[in-house]
């Protein structure tokens, strides 16, 4: 999968997608709204079973505790966590849908340093290209249909060349 000013190619498909509101960047940092340059693997697969069915073998249903922690004084940073925890998190188990089904990269992850971004997933978009928090979002029948086709370890390359052309 390559991200391109179009949108998320794959193979001979082009999905339109949004990415962060802070662009994309080389210099990644926590809150800065930015989609990180690299080659991402992805790492995990949650979904929410109350709300869709299993996407794929290795998937994960998220649990009404699940929270990812966006703490960079953490030692959990950049890892999922379960509630109670009083660190700065997200909730995974969202109202919205937009986490109903989440690919995990590993953008700081596993060993992550603090303060250089957290929770960098593909997810569904709120609506068409609206910016995110720093993920890639895609429509949702386009991230299903990702999610049931890709393994664990394919790649999500973000150009740098995307860092002045977004």
């Amino acid at each position: 999968m390559v991200l391109s000013p179009k949108g998320l190619r794959v193979g001979a498909r082009l999905f339109p997608c949004a990415i962060g509101r802070g662009g994309v960047r080389a210099d990644k940092r926590e809150g800065d709204g930015a989609t990180p340059v690299g080659i991402h693997r992805i790492v995990g697969c949650l979904y929410r079973a109350d709300r869709i069915a299993r996407p794929n073998g290795w998937a994960v249903p998220i649990g009404p505790r699940d929270l990812w922690s966006d703490d960079g004084g953490d030692a959990a940073y950049n890892h999922l966590v379960r509630a109670p925890y009083a660190p700065s998190h997200e909730h995974l188990r969202r109202a919205d849908p937009l986490y109903d089904l989440i690919l995990i990269t590993d953008w700081n992850y596993p060993d992550a340093t603090p303060g250089r971004g957290s929770a960098i997933f593909m997810h569904q978009w709120r609506m068409p290209r609206y910016p995110t928090a720093g993920c890639v979002a895609l429509r949702r029948d386009h991230l299903h249909a990702l999610a049931a086709w890709l393994k664990p370890g394919a790649e999500l390359v973000v150009p740098r060349t995307l860092a002045s052309s977004r």
